[in-house]
């Protein structure tokens, strides 16, 4: 019998410590593995390929985060009941999350593809470059039900506290995935659809051996009748789960309109910030993998009623996400033409990414603690929340490249995520503690009573 991990009960640091650093290095290996696509693409077929892949970033965080957060929702449900002990909905939201996770990989891989040459243009998507990212992109949301496959095997398992078994995962996909990145575009000589068909085949692989694991886990065996439609089950699963993938939808579109503002820069700009982008979302997985943890963690002990325990767990999560600032925030200050040129041919595509890595840097403590404080009202099952704060990010980021991008140039893409995760930061911290206060004075008084 393959065992569950009971964030419930036992010492709160070691517990948050040993589900952490397997998912950290499941994020980074997927990052790196992001970076060394970034660095092939750029490499081997240039600039201008690695400008088609980054001007599908936005479109693909929109639709791929949508599924993301989608999994994540179904996971909170699942931990809750995981965390109150109570395996016949647990199996009932697993079953209802495997139905939804399909429906929804099919209606938006269908209206992506739809819709991808019209998205396009509408970024003002260079036509040097229009042709790659379409192949790109087509491969990509044709292949998305890979993506929603690994991403809800993976989260049901840390929902119930596995961690180590995505990680294997990613090892092993991560290095085929670079293998055949690196063959596909170096020795078999294809384009950008080299490193699209190199990502899609990684997915299934990392899929397939989260579900192996899955599968020799008791208290989630499901027969034909946890299948049986469930209606409060999946509108609870739905009400979760939504509010949580429109969030980084939304997110999403403030980086839409940015990336629409840089593509009208010219390619060495649309390239510059792809690769700040790469950088920015490697140096934020630590802090953004405190934020999935707090996210388990919080949803087990939600479900068990444990609200001191989510507390104690809060000060850990910040101090790892505090700690990594300091260290990869640093990287990024003083060290921005370095990490630049590992990504970037151009003179002038190298001094863009100059200007924003050093101020992205210096901020990346507001994102980090975003994250775990959004991803701790997550767990606690309040994502409408989450939802209204990604719609304050999108307002703020829109706002502050329509008025800057003019006057200080290409500066003001670093400066509207900056603004962007501080208004977040700051709705999601309050609505936290606002929440959490109101549980443990409730848990006081029935315990006193």
């Amino acid at each position: 019998m393959a065992q569950t991990n009971d964030l419930t009960k036992g010492n709160v640091p070691k517990l948050i410590l040993g589900f952490f650093f397997p998912m950290l290095f499941t994020n980074m290996l997927q990052q790196i593995y992001t970076i060394a696509d970034t660095a092939i693409v750029g490499k081997g077929l240039g600039d201008n390929a690695l400008a088609s892949v980054g001007s599908m970033s936005s479109l693909s965080f929109l639709i791929v985060g949508f599924s993301i957060g989608l999994c994540n929702g179904f996971s909170v449900i699942i931990a809750q009941n995981y965390g109150s002990k109570n395996y016949d909905q647990l199996r009932k939201s697993v079953a209802s999350s495997v139905k939804l996770a399909f429906l929804f990989a099919v209606v938006l891989s269908v209206l992506s593809i739809l819709l991808l040459r019209t998205a396009l243009i509408a970024l003002q998507t260079d036509i040097r470059i229009l042709d790659d990212s379409l192949t790109y992109g087509y491969i990509i949301f044709g292949g998305l039900i890979t993506t929603i496959f690994y991403n809800l095997c993976a989260s049901i398992l840390r929902a119930l506290g596995d961690s180590k078994t995505p990680f294997y995962a990613i090892i092993v996909s991560t290095i085929v995935n670079i293998v055949l990145d690196y063959a596909l575009i170096f020795i078999v000589g294809t384009g950008v659809e080299g490193a699209a068909i190199a990502t899609i085949f990684a997915q299934v692989l990392s899929g397939f051996i989260c579900l192996i694991k899955l599968k020799r886990i008791d208290i989630i065996r499901l027969t034909r009748e946890d299948f049986y439609t469930d209606i409060k089950m999946d509108f609870t699963l739905i009400k979760n789960g939504i509010p949580m993938a429109c969030m980084n939808s939304i997110t999403a579109v403030g980086c839409m309109v940015v990336q629409y503002f840089v593509n009208g820069l010219g390619v060495a700009y649309t390239s510059a910030y792809s690769a700040c982008g790469k950088f920015g979302n490697l140096f934020m997985q630590p802090a953004c993998t405190a934020g999935f943890t707090m996210s388990s963690f919080t949803s087990q002990n939600y479900g068990a009623k444990q609200y001191t325990r989510i507390k104690e767990g809060l000060h850990v999560c910040l101090a790892i996400a505090f700690f990594f600032y300091l260290t990869l925030g640093s990287l990024m200050v003083f060290f921005p033409r370095e990490l630049a040129g590992l990504m970037l041919n151009g003179e002038e595509a190298i001094e863009l990414a100059t200007q924003f890595l050093p101020i992205s840097g210096s901020m990346l403590f507001a994102v980090d603690f975003l994250f775990v404080f959004r991803s701790g009202l997550q767990g606690m099952g309040y994502s409408m929340i989450t939802m209204i704060s990604g719609g304050v990010e999108m307002v703020m980021r829109i706002a502050t490249i329509v008025l800057f991008i003019n006057e200080i140039g290409f500066r003001a893409t670093a400066y509207a995520d900056v603004v962007a995760w501080f208004g977040a930061l700051a709705l999601n911290l309050i609505a936290f503690e606002i929440v959490l206060h109101k549980k443990l004075h409730i848990n006081r008084k029935e315990v006193c009573a």
